[in-house]
């Protein structure tokens, strides 16, 4: 699995993971317990993990969508 994005916005991460689901790209939000453990005060960030053979595909996607600038750099 490789992270695509990281962050506090529930709406944008929803919004991303039903953009993988309606292309057929295996997605998971990951650390969505840990922010429900820490009270729901925004510290801890959630990541949208795609699986790593559809990565490129998935960025497209969600720069195509406007998502450009919460993509993770490669190198992260």
């Amino acid at each position: 699995m490789h992270e695509i994005i990281r962050s506090n916005d529930v709406v944008l991460l929803s919004f991303a993971e039903s953009l993988m689901r309606d292309a057929g790209i295996g997605s998971m939000i990951a650390d969505q317990s840990m922010s429900i453990l820490e009270g729901s005060l925004g510290m801890l960030q959630r990541r949208l993990l795609v699986d790593g053979d559809y990565a490129d595909q998935a960025r497209r996607i969600l720069t195509d969508a406007g998502l450009g600038a919460e993509l993770r750099d490669l190198n992260d």
